[in-house]
This record gives C-alpha cells, structure tokens and sequence, in this order.
C-alpha cells in the first residue's frame, strides 16, 4: 500500500509539473495565433490601401488617354493644315499636284472653284450647243457630289476652307490655323504631363504597399508555422497528460474497490445466522429436498438449567423431559426466526411444522440425555 501510494504521489507530481508546461505552451501557441492574427490585419489592410491606390491610378491613366487623345486630334488637324498649305504654295509657284496625297481641302477648294466657273459659263455663255451644255451639266452634277463628301471630312478636321483665288491669304489663313492646332495639342500635352506628374508617386506607393503586404503575409505564414508546431507539441503533450490522469483515476478506482470489498467482508463476518440469506436458502433447499433440518441450540444457562431437570426427573419418562426444552427452543428469537424463514410451502411437496422440526430436536435431545 505504502508503495502505490509513493507510485501516485511520483504520478501526481509528474501530472502537476506537466500541466504546468502543458499552459506554458498553449500561452505559447495563443502567441503565435496571435502575431499571426495581426499580420493577417496589416496584411489585408494594406492590400485595401493598394487596392484604392491601382483603382486611383486607373482612373487618372484613363483621363490622361483621352488627353492624349484629344493632343492627338489636334495633332492630326496641324498635318492637314500644314500639308494644305505646302500644296497651296506648290499651286501659286505653279506646279499643281495631281498625286493621290492631295489635301482634303485642296480639293474641296478646287472642286468648289471648278463648280463655280460651270456654273459662270452655262449663265454668260449663249454660244453653247445644246449637247456641249448638257454635257457640262452632267459634269457639274458630279462636282457637286464630289463637293458633298469632301465638306463632312472638312468640317470634321476642322480645317477652314480656302479661296484659291486668293492664295496669299489663303496660306495666311491657314498657318494661322495650324498655330492655333499646334498650341492646343501642346496644351493637351502638358494637360497630360501634368496627370501623369500625379500618377507616379500613386505608382511608388503601390509599389510599397505590395511589397509591405508580402512581408506581412510572409509573417503570418511564419506565425502559423510556430503555431502549428507548437500546437502539435501541445497534442502530443495533452496525450501523455491523459495517460497519466486515466492511471491514477484506474489507481483510485482500485483502493475504491479494495475499500468495498473489505467493507462487504467486515458486513458477512458481523452478520448473524437469522441474517445469512445463503443459509436460510439452503435450509429450504433441504427442506424441499425431504431431508430433515435439526433446530435449536443450548447457551450456557439453559444447559444448566437442563441438567437441574435431568437429574430431578431420571427415573421418569425421557420424552417429557425433553419436550420442555423443545418448546423452549420454538419461542428462541434465533429458532423463530429461521422457523419462519422455512415455513413456506411447494406444490406437491408438504413443507415440515414447527412441531415436527420440535420432534426432531427432542429427539436429540432425548439421545443426549441418555448418553449423560
């Protein structure tokens, strides 16, 4: 006993010291979740903060390409002018320019001026036949188809329209015009310049925060690491902790069951015969059986009290005799007891009567008597 007890202290004293490590390391576990949890928060904070940085910056890369865009029409309406011009002052020197690359407005300027002298002719010219006028009617229809498509292409540059008539001032016009085209493009340039002057330090900052928020994700899969490593020592120590526990609740599950049946041992030696069940049960069992059961028994006094009675009445009847102390023995606590324990009956089986089992008895006690 003396050595399971030191056994138990040994094992509460190893259960006590590593419940203790067993909390060190779950503080240490909840640490680390919890440097994870923060860098997780940093982490997706700073992907908010790029996000609304990229989302800023699309939209001012959006403006700046319909500034460009618009630098560019202007762009386009210089060149148009410009080669109007080098065509304008190529016809004053006169050498015209019948190649495909002709300017829109050159042509519209000349188609205009072709309309014109037709139109002059048919109204001033009475020497013309009737086949040479219809003949420049139909020509004049056709100018005035080719005019209509050249004036949408002309409105849509913006480009003013030229007096070929007037080519000094026409070219004057005209530089005046690309100036003006010129000096728009490079205001919408520098409008551009400008937005894009806003967007880069959006991009330093995007830059910073992307690469901020992989350091942070970085940190918090290294946390979880710790966390989990240190989780898997804390499994792995609650198991040897559970070992330990299920030993000693085995152990006082043992002294508890030592205790019961040393307990139920004491209560079967203190019992007496009128409490023993098994007995009372096995007498019956004779009784059923047809055997006889022998009832009663003599303390110290009533022996006494027998041979004062023997000796009185010796040379008399032995029967009678005895059958005082059979009586007796029916009205004894003990004998009453079992006798109503064994009063019971079976079918086809006559159960014995308190005056056979008191024959029986005298019947002992008879042989007894004769034997002192």
């Amino acid at each position: 006993m003396e050595h399971d007890d030191k056994g138990s202290d040994d094992l509460r004293t190893r259960l006590h010291a590593m419940e203790s490590k067993l909390s060190r390391i779950r503080s240490q576990r909840d640490s680390h979740n919890d440097s994870a949890r923060s860098a997780a928060e940093q982490r997706n904070s700073a992907h908010e903060k790029r996000k609304e940085v990229h989302e800023t910056i699309s939209a001012k890369m959006d403006e700046q390409k319909k500034v460009r865009a618009q630098a560019k029409l202007h762009q386009a309406s210089r060149d148009e002018i410009q080669q109007s011009i080098r065509e304008v002052i190529a016809r004053k020197k006169g050498t015209r320019d019948q190649g495909p690359g002709k300017s829109v407005v050159i042509q519209l300027s000349e188609t205009v001026g072709e309309i014109e002298r037709i139109e002059d002719r048919i109204m001033t010219d009475g020497a013309l036949t009737l086949e040479k006028e219809n003949s420049m009617i139909k020509k004049l229809r056709s100018l005035i188809s080719r005019r209509d498509e050249l004036i949408p292409h002309v409105e849509q540059q913006r480009i003013i329209s030229i007096d070929l008539s007037d080519m000094d001032e026409s070219i004057q016009r005209l530089r005046a015009e690309a100036d003006n085209e010129h000096k728009l493009m490079l205001e919408q340039n520098s409008l551009a310049d400008e937005i894009w002057n806003e967007i880069k330090p959006m991009f330093e900052e995007r830059d910073f925060l992307r690469g901020e928020g992989d350091r942070l994700h970085a940190l918090f899969v290294h946390e979880r690491g710790k966390a989990d490593e240190t989780h898997a020592s804390l499994v792995e120590m609650l198991s040897k902790v559970n070992e330990i526990r299920d030993e000693l609740r085995s152990q006082h599950e043992q002294r508890e069951k030592m205790v019961r049946d040393q307990n139920k041992s004491v209560r079967q030696a203190l019992r007496g015969p009128d409490q023993n069940e098994e007995l009372a049960d096995s007498l019956a069992d004779m009784l059923l059986e047809g055997n006889s059961v022998t009832f009663g028994g003599l303390v110290s006094s009533e022996g006494n009290h027998n041979k004062l009675k023997k000796n009185q009445h010796k040379s008399g009847n032995l029967g009678d005799s005895v059958l005082p102390v059979a009586e007796r023995d029916s009205h004894h606590p003990r004998s009453s007891s079992l006798t109503s324990r064994l009063s019971i009956s079976s079918p086809g089986i006559a159960s014995p009567t308190i005056s056979e089992a008191s024959a029986t008895t005298s019947d002992l006690r008879s042989d007894e008597l004769l034997e002192l």
